[in-house]
């Protein structure tokens, strides 16, 4: 699958962005995100990756590293990337328009165009992530980043899909926005992958990228919670994966500038330790948990052109304390989470293989 670049991109890291597109699509194709911070060589289901913590332009260590790592990773070795780098006419790589609405378009077509955005990017096949996500940054720089991603337009794997995710339906303020992240299990290793939840009307579906078409977007018609990951249950044992792990976080702030983190693991779901029955009724628990947040004002915060009547309710005033305060709330599900959490891990290299 070719991968996405353009004319910023190639401007600012040797030798050009049609290379690294060209690189993202000949790389083999493993999977996605990791659960703990580590050093640059992450592994995931047993194969290493890694994180450009350099920054943009990518710096020529990192560059090369990135080729010498192609090199061990794609089924043809280094002859894939000498053809590549040397190539003299590489196509140019077109970059995609990121989405703009109308104020009438439903919320499910805006939900279609921005996942389209997202495909249009290209999934990452070098091994290298090229945007370093901290999951413990707040949201305001996460948004940052984001908007980077939409000037450079280059492939990105699923945890910067999510990021991107949020920054693109920031404006739809009856849109609750939420974490999934999944472990599985497949052939003596396990691997790692998260999505951006989304419920609208009652309705939820899942915003993402990844190499299984089936493992990404779903379009919000799920009745419950359980239904949508029920059917990425299902997604996953038709790629001959066992789900072990489902950890779900709570709704993300609609507030761009916001200096509170995500949060993004408030339920730890191991199907290990629960019945089936158990395991639905832990994800209803964390719906409800939702819903009762957003019902007594801690959800997330719309903007302020939609509270423009409560004047006397500044924006960041309201919105700051609230993920704070409820950290003490959280009520683990099926799974206790350590008590000493005042501070969310930075979890620098998430990645799934799939």
């Amino acid at each position: 699958m070719p991968g996405g670049g353009g004319a910023a991109a190639a401007a600012r890291r040797p030798p050009g962005g049609e290379a690294a597109a060209a690189a993202a699509a000949a790389a083999a194709p493993r999977d996605e995100e990791q659960d703990e911070e580590g050093e640059e060589d992450l592994r995931d289901g047993g194969v290493p990756f890694f994180v450009n913590r350099g920054g943009l332009p990518v710096d020529e260590p990192t560059w090369e590293r990135m080729w010498r790592h192609v090199g061990r990773i794609h089924p043809e070795g280094e002859r894939v990337a000498r053809r590549i780098r040397g190539a003299a006419d590489l196509p140019k790589i077109p970059i995609p328009s990121v989405p703009a609405f109308q104020p009438s378009t439903p919320i499910p077509e805006r939900l279609e165009a921005v996942q389209r955005y997202i495909r249009e990017l290209q999934y990452n096949h070098t091994g290298t992530q090229f945007f370093e996500i901290k999951k413990s940054r707040p949201l305001t720089g996460l948004m940052d980043l984001a908007k980077e991603m939409t000037k450079e337009a280059l492939p990105i794997k699923c945890l910067e899909a999510v990021i991107l995710g949020i920054y693109l339906t920031n404006n739809m303020t009856t849109l609750d926005r939420f974490p999934i992240s999944f472990k599985t299990h497949f052939s003596g290793n396990y691997f790692r992958h998260i999505v951006l939840g989304v419920n609208f009307g009652g309705r939820y579906g899942a915003l993402g990228i990844s190499r299984r078409e089936e493992l990404m977007y779903k379009a919000p018609i799920f009745r419950t919670l359980s239904e949508l990951i029920f059917d990425f249950e299902e997604a996953y044992r038709r790629c001959w994966h066992t789900l072990k792990k489902v950890k779900l976080g709570h709704c993300v702030s609609h507030d761009p500038h916001s200096v509170e983190q995500i949060e993004w693991k408030h339920s730890i779901l191991d199907l290990d330790k629960l019945s089936r029955e158990d395991f639905r009724k832990e994800l209803e628990r964390h719906a409800r948990d939702m819903r009762l947040k957003i019902g007594k004002g801690t959800g997330p915060p719309s903007p302020t052109k939609d509270r423009k009547k409560d004047v006397s309710s500044p924006q960041r005033g309201q919105a700051s304390p609230h993920r704070r305060n409820s950290r003490g709330d959280r009520r683990p599900s099926g799974e206790k989470k350590p008590a000493d959490s005042k501070a969310m891990p930075d979890l620098n290299g998430y990645q799934i293989r799939v």
